[in-house]
């Protein structure tokens, strides 16, 4: 699977939740059960959390094809 800022949080959870939810909740996103948190894509998610979504694709493409 390759991320990007489209992806769906929840797709990517789906797809690995052992490798992506660390990145998730360090960057404060701490609701990853929560419908509205994974049907949100990756670049909602840093917009509102404070981040720069081409670093949490990067850490999330390495995490789940490194």
């Amino acid at each position: 699977m390759t991320i990007t800022k489209d992806t769906i949080i929840g797709d990517i959870l789906d797809t690995n939740p052992e490798a992506a939810a660390p990145i998730f909740l360090a960057m404060g996103m701490h609701c990853l059960g929560c419908p509205s948190a994974r049907g949100e894509s990756v670049e909602q998610a840093c917009m509102v959390h404070g981040v720069n979504a081409d670093d949490i694709v990067a850490q999330l493409n390495a995490a789940l094809n490194g």
